[in-house]
């Protein structure tokens, strides 16, 4: 599974908002809706939401193993 608990995190300490992340920095409003939904993004996304927010993957997103049953 995957969280983007950590993003939200980074975003308040950056002084960031979903606002801002759609238009100063040109990150797609539906991109926005995956990650409030913890849905996939792409690595290229990734990437510039590091870059934007000076950061490294593992303060976007967490990745938690699924439970075996």
């Amino acid at each position: 599974m995957i969280s983007y608990a950590p993003l939200w995190k980074t975003m308040e300490e950056n002084k960031e908002t979903t606002y801002t992340l759609i238009t100063k920095h040109g990150i797609n409003p539906r991109t926005i809706n995956n990650l409030k939904h913890n849905k996939s993004i792409t690595l290229y996304t990734l990437e510039r939401l590091c870059q934007i927010l000076h950061c490294q993957a593992e303060d976007i997103v967490l990745f938690i193993p699924d439970k075996e049953n």
